[in-house]
């Protein structure tokens, strides 16, 4: 049988001319890093001033029709009851009650609520399909559950810089944090703006159909260039996230990783009637979980990789190390791990992680690891 290809961004042609470097993201080639600069300087940019990132390969949706947001609202975690049209909400697909791994997380998504007939919603690349199969399957009669993933370009806009460039594109920047509109951009182009992000820094994430997303990024950058605007590959943005303590699914969030486990209860609207894997996640809030995610800095050179597992002061192992990278703007090693509750570690507890067979000592901390702007 001969390999699948990897599904490519319609932005992939100018990301090889500016010499990105391409890696496999849920099926898609998207860029890591591009030349002249790499992950330290799209990161630095991002946290001073501005960059622009090509999220394309993160999944687009529609679920339509009569009571459309409510039937979201039963099966995903939070309640969109909180919010109003014109607003967007973080929320988690879990396993439902009855199944292997009931609890567990399927994906994490942004659900855009533009009115009770009609969500749109982002899942992440390598899950779309699931999470939409699941929402077809039970979907009353009139809903309907569409997938736009190739249709839809998302482009993320990230920086203290960042209203400054969208407005240089008459784009509307004066919005409120997790609110989205509607608007026509470059050459009229229709635009969903939204005051979202994976960075922490103020941003924005801009979705435009497939075929007008050139003529989009090619004036942002035009746009950004006073402002020191780079294009950001993924490489950047996984920093960016860790920084922040972020949840990236199949790492701090998986099919055996709970909300309660991964500190994500927040978005698990626990007053509802109903929602996928209510039952065993508040069975298990109640008992309490027996591993919960920590960050982890090291004070050394060393740098935590995933997979690696953290010991206590007798060698004895309480856990695993999810996600770890260098963090540039600390300049040391981080990492968020899944911790043993039983372990008695605390903010500020010394623990060490197995590097290569060799203790590196690392301090147990609460992130974010460095501090938000995204309100």
């Amino acid at each position: 049988m001969l390999p699948v290809s990897p599904l490519t961004s319609p932005l992939h042609e100018r990301h090889a001319a500016a010499g990105a470097k391409f890696a496999d993201f849920g099926g898609w080639s998207m860029p890591i890093e591009y030349a002249g600069g790499g992950v330290l300087a799209e990161h630095t940019s991002v946290r001073e001033g501005v960059g622009l990132f090509d999220v394309s390969h993160l999944g687009t949706a529609t679920v339509r029709g009569p009571g459309a947001a409510a039937y979201v609202n039963a099966c995903l975690t939070n309640d969109l009851g909180k919010i109003g049209p014109g607003q967007a909400q973080y929320t988690l697909c879990c396993v439902a009650d009855g199944q292997p791994d009931a609890g567990g997380v399927v994906d994490d998504l942004i659900v855009y609520l533009h009115g009770p007939d009609d969500v749109l919603l982002v899942p992440n690349a390598a899950n779309a399909a699931d999470v939409l199969a699941r929402l077809a399957a039970d979907a009353p009669a009139g809903v309907t559950v569409t997938d736009r993933h190739t249709e839809v370009a998302v482009l993320a806009l990230q920086g203290p810089r960042s209203a400054e460039v969208l407005a240089a594109v008459g784009l509307p920047g004066g919005l409120d944090y997790m609110s989205f509109a509607e608007t026509p951009g470059t050459g009229g182009d229709e635009v969903t703006v939204c005051r979202t992000g994976y960075t922490g820094e103020h941003g924005y994430e801009l979705l435009v159909a497939a075929d007008r997303a050139g003529r989009l990024w090619d004036a942002l950058l035009a746009a950004g260039a006073p402002e020191q605007i780079r294009p950001c590959g993924l490489g950047a943005r996984d920093t960016l996230r860790t920084e922040m303590g972020y949840p990236l699914h199949g790492h701090e969030l998986a099919r055996d990783i709970t909300p309660n486990q991964a500190r994500s209860g927040w978005a698990v609207g626990w007053q509802k009637e109903a929602f996928w894997g209510r039952e065993a996640l508040q069975a298990e809030k109640a008992a309490g979980p027996a591993r919960r995610l920590w960050g982890l800095q090291a004070p050394g050179r060393g740098i935590p990789r995933p997979g690696m597992a953290v010991l206590d002061g007798d060698g004895a192992r309480i856990g695993e190390v999810t996600s770890g990278t260098f963090s540039p703007t600390l300049r040391t090693g981080i990492a968020l791990a899944l911790l043993d509750t039983t372990s008695g570690v605390a903010e500020g507890s010394e623990v060490s992680v197995d590097v290569r067979g060799r203790p590196q000592p690392v301090v147990v901390r609460r992130p974010p690891f460095v501090e938000s702007h995204v309100r």
